[in-house]
């Protein structure tokens, strides 16, 4: 039985991100679903990730974007019968890692000169990537035009849930692929090797001069890897 495929975005993006992936994985058949992350707290995110999979009747395979890795990594593996993991320029934590520990692991990203933050009436911090600077930062290699619209766009990450550390991650016990790019400034590319290395993924490709918006900038390329992933546990 084929799965159906879960897209979980990251912080500063949202689910419109997977436009350009959304439509090989539908040509080839797959049913999907670009699934609305809160960006309130990776525990909260995880169970609503948890909450969407738990309503799909069969297999499912998850791909995320960036921050939406810390919380791949956390939905529950109860929720459903979930058959592989497709990390898109995502974080791939071990048990108490946070984003933030994670992108600070390794030189290369510029990300915490470019955000700006907004307290919250209930205590938490908003974090928003500057306008003017979403574009180099976050998505180099995409047109002008579509990065002011994104920029126009992001929805805010918590600090908090970029702070907050990673439970027993799902990488541990289901198969994955990593596909980032090698100008990323969010996660950087050593980052996303090491990462990829201790998951033992099944495949890891690094594009060339690609920004951190992979599925944006290159998603033939994405969908291609998520192709691959979901048709592993395919039954010939």
């Amino acid at each position: 039985m084929r799965p159906t495929i879960v897209l979980v975005h990251g912080a500063f993006a949202e689910s419109a991100s997977w436009d350009g992936v959304v439509d090989p994985l539908l040509d080839a058949g797959y049913s999907v679903v670009a699934a609305a992350n809160p960006l309130r707290s990776v525990r909260a995110d995880a169970a609503a990730v948890s909450d969407v999979v738990r309503a799909i009747d069969g297999p499912v395979l998850l791909a995320a974007h960036s921050y939406g890795g810390m919380v791949m990594s956390n939905v529950d593996s109860d929720a459903g019968e979930i058959t592989g993991l497709v990390y898109v320029a995502a974080f791939a934590p071990e048990p108490g890692e946070s984003a933030f520990s994670l992108a600070g692991m390794f030189p290369g990203s510029t990300l915490g000169d470019a955000v700006q933050p907004t307290p919250r009436g209930d205590g938490t911090t908003d974090l928003s990537i500057v306008q003017e600077r979403f574009h180099d930062q976050f998505c180099a290699d995409v047109p002008e035009a579509k990065a002011r619209r994104m920029a126009a766009t992001q929805r805010p990450a918590t600090l908090e849930a970029l702070q907050e550390p990673s439970g027993e991650p799902l990488w541990k016990q289901i198969p994955s692929w990593f596909v980032f790019g090698e100008e990323d400034r969010n996660i950087p590319a050593a980052l996303e090797h090491y990462m990829a290395e201790r998951a033992g993924a099944r495949r890891t490709i690094e594009i060339p001069g690609a920004s951190h918006a992979v599925s944006v900038a290159h998603p033939a390329a994405t969908a291609r890897l998520v192709l691959e992933a979901a048709a592993v546990n395919v039954a010939v």
